[in-house]
């Protein structure tokens, strides 16, 4: 029997801080996911202008960015000039008392910003720095400049994405940053685990084209094999049928991993002659005849809606195979409502924003975002207030342009 939600213990990550300087996507969804966990996330951005993904759209709800927010729950954020030496000077404060420190700058610019490894390591040697750039900090592309396209491409993804015979096409979603970032997530609390054990920081160097490879699994096992991969649209590989087929009003996902499912299928859509066919005996035959199979499937499926089909197959069968949502259906369905997903957190300017809960849900620790995205400097005085500073010294460090332009976030 499960723990009662109300007997839950405190949040995994609860007595650990991050600082993070990142910007856009790797960086930021690292650290909200550290932030889902209970990690009291600080979010160190450039005066006046903040983290760029605050601009990226449209759409913007209020001048705000809601890609932005997917990114930035639960943290806060605090504006530092870091070329200002008083700006500098409370980093390293904040550092000084911090568990992990997040950043992804091009290699070279932390040392010039004097924020690099060995500079927070002397205010903290047990520090869990993460530093995630493009190409990582070795090897002779690791001063390109590179983002989720790029990734994408020389990763191997978009040659296997797409149609046979058509250009590559890039994943509709920045899949490298995200792959990236749940490795800089898992790299994090794998160091802190260590340092729980050992008392010693780490330094991590996250490449975002090695983040990849290994998600490449299959395409990748071809290539040891010998084998060219190839573009093949929602096909497989190495499973048929595993694919995208078209219904009378939409489409399905099928999805036959072995005979007894294949067989199974063939009865519920009243095609028991596929599996008399030689071409369609077993799993290598149907890969080796897959567009003749895809003929004869779909041929059989555009005769029903997808619901019809869904009942049929999904429901009635138990054979796994589902519809292809919008993004609408995606976050608004039965299944999503009944496990909570999609919340609200209230935002200090807009009411109310919605909040696309992270998956993880324990049984003995409590989880989940608390804290709506911040606006652009709203924690200024409390952070520092929190950290031993009067009022007074944050007034200088305003008029001295510690914070930029020395307007008080806070009123």
């Amino acid at each position: 029997m499960g723990t009662n939600a109300m007997t839950r213990g405190n949040k995994i990550l609860d007595d650990i801080t991050v600082l993070d300087l990142s910007t856009f996507v790797t960086g930021g969804f690292c650290s909200a996911m550290l932030a889902n966990q209970g990690a009291e996330v600080v979010k160190i951005e450039q005066p006046d202008y903040g983290d760029a993904i605050r601009h990226s759209g449209p759409p913007f709800v209020d001048g705000e960015s809601p890609y932005y927010w997917t990114v930035n729950y639960g943290k806060r954020s605090v504006e530092l000039d870091l070329k200002n030496p008083r700006a500098l000077e409370a980093l390293y404060e904040l550092a000084a008392e911090a568990d992990v420190f997040v950043q992804n700058f091009r290699p070279g610019t932390a040392e010039r910003l004097e924020v690099d490894y060995d500079s927070i390591a002397t205010h903290n040697d047990e520090i869990v720095y993460l530093a995630v750039s493009a190409f990582g900090q070795t090897g002779p592309w690791r001063e390109r400049s590179g983002y989720d396209l790029l990734i994408q491409g020389m990763s191997g993804v978009m040659s296997v994405t797409g149609e046979e015979g058509r250009q590559p096409v890039k994943v509709g979603l920045p899949m490298t940053d995200l792959v990236t970032a749940m490795w800089a997530a898992f790299g994090v609390t794998a160091a802190l685990y260590r340092r729980e054990q050992t008392g010693d920081g780490e330094y991590i160097d996250l490449g975002m084209l090695e983040a990849v490879l290994p998600w490449l699994t299959k395409q990748a096992g071809q290539v040891f094999a010998g084998q060219e991969p190839r573009r093949m649209g929602t096909k497989d590989p190495v499973l048929a049928p595993y694919q995208t087929f078209e219904t009378a009003d939409g489409f399905l996902n099928v999805c036959i991993l072995n005979e007894k499912l294949w067989w199974e299928l063939c009865e519920v859509i009243d095609r028991p002659d596929l599996p008399a066919d030689e071409r369609f005996e077993t799993n290598a035959d149907r890969v080796e005849h897959l567009e003749e199979l895809e003929r004869e499937i779909e041929a059989t499926l555009e005769g029903k809606t997808t619901d019809e089909w869904i009942e049929i197959i999904a429901e009635e069968g138990g054979i796994p195979a589902g519809p292809v949502f919008e993004v609408d259906e995606a976050l608004h369905n039965p299944q999503i409502d009944a496990r909570g997903t999609l919340t609200e957190l209230e935002h200090p300017e807009l009411g109310d924003v919605p909040v696309i809960e992270h998956p993880l849900k324990f049984d003995r620790a409590r989880s989940g975002f608390e804290r709506a995205p911040p606006l652009l400097g709203e924690h200024n005085r409390d952070v520092f207030l929190e950290l031993g500073y009067s009022d007074a010294e944050l007034d200088e460090m305003e008029a001295a342009g510690v914070f930029g332009s020395g307007n008080d976030r806070d009123e």
